[in-house]
């Protein structure tokens, strides 16, 4: 486990027509490099599951990837909509989207219900929302002790996980820090994972408040420098601002965003 390969053959070898997939993290650390190789790969009929799409899930579904997109916000951080989920959720382009909508701390239940080997979550939220009424995988349920009724979403388990990190060993071993999102959680959660690095070292240092994914848990990693931006990896780059302001420019028109496609990614 926690073999190291290219991102290529990982994304060849992981992400299948048809699966679910979930790209992670939390304005930090998040895996654009590998959407891009994915959309480069042309992956069909994707499930795209991720707590806050923003561009890098904008520009999966532009390109055509996804059939479905389970999420609990979308947005382009800071600047407005992400315009290509607008136009294939509202208008089909440039393929029908369904959409599955939560609140951050459904999916996030359902990430460790996943983690843990459950069936589903149960928390209190959704009340006073329409959430329950438009989403399937929202339910009821009375607690058998105090007959409380709470809310039970279930178990995310993908078929691919795939996060960014600072670091990882030549055995595998993850190394991040600063927001972490649900990093840990859907690695575990998934049935296969893919993690990619600023750097590969030889040995990983301690560091206080750092979070280690043992290679156990981890199915490929690929050494990606740079594998996060625009957004940005802690100790390593910032996040550019620029990039999320101009990306709403582009995403707005399908010829605009055709042409950087095909310059950018293809």
């Amino acid at each position: 486990m926690g073999e190291i390969t290219t991102l290529a053959d990982a994304v060849a070898r992981l992400v299948h027509d048809g699966d679910t997939v979930a790209l992670e993290g939390f304005t930090h650390l998040i895996p654009v490099a590998a959407g891009h190789e994915i959309i480069r790969q042309r992956r069909r009929d994707l499930t795209l599951v991720r707590m806050t799409p923003d561009i890098v899930y904008d520009q999966l579904i532009g390109a055509g990837c996804a059939r479905k997109l389970v999420f609990s916000w979308a947005g382009n951080p800071g600047v407005g909509s992400l315009h290509r989920f607008r136009d294939a959720a509202q208008h089909g382009w440039p393929v029908p989207l369904e959409i599955e909508e939560h609140s951050h701390a459904g999916m996030a239940n359902r990430y460790v219900a996943g983690a843990a080997g459950l069936p589903f979550a149960v928390l209190r939220g959704y009340t006073g929302t329409d959430l329950p009424a438009r989403t399937a995988t929202i339910a009821p349920i009375t607690c058998p002790f105090t007959g409380e009724v709470l809310t039970a979403v279930p178990a995310l388990n993908p078929d691919v996980a795939i996060v960014h990190a600072q670091r990882a060993d030549r055995d595998g071993n993850v190394q991040l820090w600063g927001i972490t999102g649900v990093h840990k959680e859907v690695v575990l959660a998934a049935r296969t994972s893919l993690v990619t690095v600023e750097e590969i070292v030889d040995e990983l240092e301690p560091r206080p408040g750092a979070l280690v994914l043992p290679s156990w848990t981890v199915t490929c990693v690929a050494e990606v420098p740079g594998g996060a931006r625009p957004s940005y990896a802690m100790g390593y780059y910032d996040r550019d601002n620029d990039y999320y302001k101009s990306w709403d420019a582009i995403s707005r028109d399908r010829d605009a965003f055709t042409d950087w496609l095909q310059r950018e990614v293809l």
